[in-house]
């Protein structure tokens, strides 16, 4: 299939890495594009018409890839696959746009400290790109819970979002897109809002094809008396079970979980961002592996009833979540911050910024970045460190992540 400028086909292609060679595409496919020998299982880009009969049925979401290329690949060359080569660039149709808006999107997210991230080297592959606005993928609203006190000024809600047979891999620290419905004042479709998958890769229970959000409604007193409604975070958080929605991407390459129970990370967060250690938590206490690594929270909120997760947290076991919950607003008590918390465990940080298998998250706020950083800066000159150039050599290895909005 061209494009509107015929210079490219849009090629259907298998990965072989979560292939299982059940060969249910094979025995779907109306006109006999798939086929497969030892080795894999293939389309033959000549007979394939793109009808999406085989996407479906199949149970890993391996054969739901799509390829802008100037020629096919020949079925001799996708039998020798171990994996799939390098995705080429997306034409500027509505792939191209998605890609363009999160890419925006996480362009403005890693700004500052953050910089250029690299994934770490032992994380997972992750999928990217594999719905767009013009084909999202359907997902169904299977629960919505308010996960901060009621009659509090934060309103943060748990989303379930369900997608059914409809294969949508994720990793831990990876990002979907929402569009809410309706136009915005210029009279065009709203733009993409990302929210980061606050659930682990096999979902809210191990084995379920769901993810999880972490929501904070948007609703702020202007000064003129009237108040700014957010237009995603009210419409996600007013969602009722059994809606429906149309959801994006997943995107994000390098805000993944080390899979290396050796490691030790550090995730330091305020309010909704910590929805990406929320999936990173889950993660380590399911697989439950022997190592000398841990989880180590700093997590920053007014009062313990306006922190999300705080009765959940209290449930995590210490020999996978060592936390440091942290309160501005506690009667009778001076303010504290994430920062200070840190300075005052500035020991333990310390040793752990001189380990090798250290990883650093920084999630929340863009104002939370700047207290953080001086802070590293401080702890690590202590240890005789210099931070700028400990992190700068920590996030070319992988190992530090920022994300502030």
């Amino acid at each position: 299939m061209q494009n509107s400028e015929g210079t490219t086909l849009k090629q259907h292609l298998i990965d072989p890495e979560i292939c299982i060679r059940c060969n249910t595409c094979e025995a779907t496919c109306p006109i006999n594009a798939i086929t497969h020998d030892d080795n894999n299982y293939v389309v033959d880009a000549n007979t394939c018409n793109a009808c999406g009969d085989c996407i479906s049925p199949c149970p890993t979401g391996a054969i739901d890839n799509w390829f802008n290329v100037a020629k096919p690949y020949s079925l001799d060359e996708q039998f020798s696959w171990q994996e799939l080569p390098p995705r080429p660039p997306e034409p500027a149709l509505a792939a191209a746009a998605a890609d363009a808006e999160a890419a925006a999107l996480f362009a403005e997210a890693h700004k500052g400290a953050g910089g250029p991230a690299r994934a770490p080297s032992t994380a997972a592959k992750p999928k990217v790109n594999l719905f767009n606005r013009a084909t999202p993928a359907q997902a169904r609203v299977a629960g919505n819970i308010r996960v901060t006190k009621s009659g509090t000024s934060s309103d943060v809600h748990h989303i379930i979002l369900d997608f059914g047979s409809t294969p949508f891999p994720v990793l831990e620290g990876q990002s979907i897109g929402v569009v809410p419905p309706g136009l915005d004042a210029t009279g065009r479709p709203h733009a993409m809002r990302l929210y980061s998958i606050a659930s682990a890769r096999d979902g809210e229970k191990p084995g379920a094809n769901n993810l999880a959000l972490t929501v904070k409604r948007v609703a702020e007193p202007r000064e003129d008396g009237s108040v700014f409604r957010g237009v995603a975070s009210n419409w996600l958080c007013d969602l009722k079970v059994g809606d429906s929605l149309g959801v994006i991407g997943p995107f994000g390459t390098t805000f993944l979980l080390p899979d290396e129970p050796e490691a030790d990370v550090v995730m330091i967060c305020t309010g909704t961002g910590s929805a990406p250690f929320r999936g990173f938590t889950e993660r380590r206490r399911r697989i439950a592996q022997a190592g000398s690594g841990k989880l180590h929270l700093y997590f920053g909120a007014r009062t313990p009833q306006e922190l999300p997760y705080f009765g959940p947290l209290q449930k995590v076991p210490a020999e996978v979540l060592a936390q440091e919950l942290v309160y501005s607003r506690l009667p009778g008590a001076p303010k504290e911050y994430v920062q200070d918390r840190m300075r005052a465990r500035s020991a333990e940080l310390g040793a752990l910024l001189a380990k090798p298998r250290t990883h650093i998250y920084v999630c929340g706020l863009r104002g939370l970045e700047a207290g953080v950083d001086q802070a590293l800066t401080e702890i690590a000159a202590a240890r005789g460190m210099d931070w700028p150039a400990v992190r700068a050599a920590m996030r070319e290895e992988g190992r530090f992540h920022v994300e502030t909005y």
